[in-house]
């Protein structure tokens, strides 16, 4: 489970400033309502699939959005800081720094991650009112989609070999099976070149 200490000393919330002075320690922080979750490293396997989404989305992609990986800081509000494994941006033609919400949030599960990406994170994301927020189990190879409408997330979730034709933010089909692959490209006859 995550370590989740409830006040840096005791009595006071954790603020958004406290992540300021966190250590780059590979670790994940997170604050919530005041309350800080650390989590440990992602897993090899989180981290193949997090790659293999990230190819398959940035492929599909059109001009304008753009796929990263994170760690990203999100802050929806002055009390919440959330780091999304992947996340999709809209374009942003105003601003130097971005500062519109997402328009996918991708978690990917870990032992460490399940309850809060399945239940809290849920919560915080559905209450900011992100269009689209998948869940990644890449032991069970099972995606849960969850797409806002009129204010709420609906789910549907996707097993194995099961195609799922996206719409949001931008047409992609999406098989949980290809995201544990253990590799998506093909490999030249260059050394040390791999062609995607």
């Amino acid at each position: 489970m995550p370590e989740t200490p409830t006040a840096p000393y005791g009595s006071d919330p954790y603020t958004l400033a406290y992540l300021d002075t966190t250590p780059d320690n590979g670790k994940r922080h997170e604050i919530i309502d005041g309350v800080l979750f650390v989590t440990p490293a992602p897993s090899v396997n989180h981290q193949r699939a997090l790659r293999n989404l990230m190819l398959t989305l940035t492929k599909a992609c059109p001009p304008g959005p753009e796929v990263l990986p994170g760690p990203y800081d999100y802050s929806p509000t002055a009390v919440r800081s959330l780091q999304p494994d992947l996340f999709v941006l809209s374009p942003d033609d105003t601003n130097q720094a971005y500062t519109q919400d997402p328009l996918l949030v991708v978690e990917i599960i870990s032992p460490h991650t399940g309850l809060i990406d399945r239940h809290l994170k849920r919560q915080v994301y559905q209450e900011a009112g992100l269009p689209s927020y998948w869940i990644f189990e890449p032991e069970d190879r099972v995606l849960t989609v969850l797409e806002l409408q009129n204010g709420l997330y609906t789910e549907r979730t996707f097993r194995d070999d099961e195609v799922f034709d996206a719409t949001r933010p931008f047409p992609v089909q999406i098989v949980p099976a290809e995201l544990n692959q253990l590799e998506r490209g093909v490999h030249s006859s260059e050394p040390n070149m791999l062609v995607l």
